[in-house]
């Protein structure tokens, strides 16, 4: 049987929980992977990841949002397919909390789904008392930045959260730094306000292929979620795509002598920085990779990115 919880009076239900599935984790204390797709996502690792664990986990939905009150259709509209004299087929929008199974048998949550365009204060509503009634023990949330960065070099990330032990020694790649948030940024900060465990990852990805699928960066991402959180994930299913990617992008590279220095500058910046040798980058720095990532959003089609 389903609830509907509306949190205005008056106004219609913001989400519908189907309750045969909540009563199952009931004394579970799940772990929440919050996996809404916000503006900014170099290398597509949040849709790598979500497309992952639903591909390969058993899953079903424990709560469904009504995406209608949240989402702007003329700044997102969903695709629509037409087959020479007619329309076959449209594109589902939808977000959704999936209660998961992972490999060790052990129960989490995912949320999946486009980020909302409005009416932010009242998902960060709904989703708070979601965390409450759930008893989720860990929020984790995951990302991709664009950076300069090569793809030579072992995958790096700005590491993030509410509990400082859950941080730990993680090296910090940027200082103190003003970007436009995204609802799942929020959510973190208001459970941080709530005394909650929440923890993020956003993955340096090479700012050269931002706009492709690069699969290295969700499986670094999904290695320190595991790490975090004890989940069993299914991230060995993303180690072929991961070594075809990089050989894609090697291929390409050795085909241009620009590219190529490019890359060693790019090497050299980062084995300096290891060696606790280079400045960090500055705030304008940082805001210019993510407005020059926005600038070139939307261009799926080229596997490499060059």
């Amino acid at each position: 049987m389903a609830a509907s919880e509306p949190f205005t009076p008056g106004t219609p239900p913001l989400f519908t929980v189907n309750e045969s599935v909540a009563e199952s984790l009931t004394g579970h204390r799940p772990v929440l992977l919050n996996l809404l797709d916000g503006f900014v996502d170099g290398g597509q690792v949040i849709k790598t990841i979500s497309e992952t664990v639903l591909e390969h986990c058993e899953h079903e939905p424990l709560v469904v949002f009504d995406h209608d009150q949240v989402h702007d259709y003329r700044s997102r509209r969903p695709l629509i397919t037409f087959d020479t004299d007619r329309f076959t087929a449209a594109e589902d929008i939808s977000i959704v909390l999936h209660k998961v199974r992972d490999g060790h048998g052990e129960e989490f949550l995912l949320l999946a789904g486009p980020e909302p365009d409005a009416r932010w204060e009242l998902m960060l509503s709904g989703l708070q008392h979601l965390v409450e009634r759930f008893d989720v023990r860990l929020t984790v949330s995951a990302h991709g930045v664009p950076m300069a960065v090569p793809h030579t070099r072992p995958i790096t990330m700005t590491v993030h959260g509410t509990d400082p032990e859950l941080i730990g020694d993680q090296r910090a790649w940027i200082d103190r730094v003003e970007i436009p948030a995204s609802l799942s940024a929020l959510l973190e900060f208001r459970l941080g306000e709530q005394d909650r465990a929440a923890h993020g990852f956003a993955v340096h990805v090479p700012h050269y292929i931002a706009q492709s699928r690069f699969p290295s960066a969700a499986v670094a991402a999904m290695e320190s979620i595991a790490l975090v959180s004890g989940l069993a994930l299914p991230i060995d299913e993303l180690r072929p795509a991961m070594a075809t990617t990089l050989t894609e992008i090697e291929n390409e590279a050795q085909q241009s002598e620009e590219v190529q220095r490019v890359v060693a500058e790019l090497e050299r910046q980062y084995d300096a920085f290891m060696e606790r040798d280079a400045d960090l980058p500055s705030a304008d720095e940082i805001g210019a990779e993510f407005e020059r990532f926005l600038r070139n959003r939307g261009s799926d089609d080229d596997p490499q990115g060059f």
